[in-house]
């Protein structure tokens, strides 16, 4: 399994997607063109994006555990990092969501 991702591609993705946001919220209120996404299937899309890497690591670490003389430990370890950065930094975007969220609730019209 060659499952590579490099810290700029990873910072070029999340530009790409805050460029992306920036322009549905510049645009007209309500409606999308057909090149945006809509917020909610973009976070989808990254919530599968982790969960797929959760996935493959498990199938890795299982792949080890088994006796697989085509996994090393090292590439193991590698996937489980990944994983564990991909899922704390979805957290984090969770707990800012929750935030903004809770923060325009408490807003006075």
């Amino acid at each position: 399994m060659n499952n590579t991702i490099s810290p700029d591609t990873l910072l070029a993705q999340m530009r790409a997607m805050a460029a992306q946001a920036q322009g549905q919220s510049a645009g007209s209120a309500g409606t999308n063109t057909p090149g945006q996404s809509e917020f909610s299937e973009l976070l989808k899309q990254s919530v599968d994006k982790v969960n797929e890497t959760q996935s493959d690591s498990k199938k890795l670490q299982e792949a080890f555990q088994s006796g697989d003389p085509n996994v090393q430990v090292s590439e193991v370890m590698v996937a489980m990092q990944k994983s564990s950065v991909s899922f704390q930094a979805m957290l984090q975007v969770r707990n800012k969501l929750v935030s903004a969220y809770q923060e325009i609730m408490n807003m006075q019209v």
